[in-house]
């Protein structure tokens, strides 16, 4: 498959998927991370990056 092909398929995959939230729960440890996110937040422990940036530091990651 192209990467085009593979991005199609991954769309398609998606929508079907997220289709019925509420067939679909997340994992309990989700909410657990969630709750301790907010808390760095809070707490002032967070960092945070610009969505340009993240993808600049993801795409070195992965050459």
């Amino acid at each position: 498959m192209t990467r085009t092909e593979k991005l199609s398929m991954m769309e398609a995959l998606w929508d079907d998927l997220s289709r019925d939230p509420a067939g679909f729960a997340s994992p309990e440890w989700h909410e657990q991370e969630l709750k301790e996110a907010e808390q760095a937040v809070a707490d002032n422990r967070a960092g945070f990056v610009s969505w340009d940036a993240a993808k600049k530091t993801l795409r070195n990651n992965n050459s």
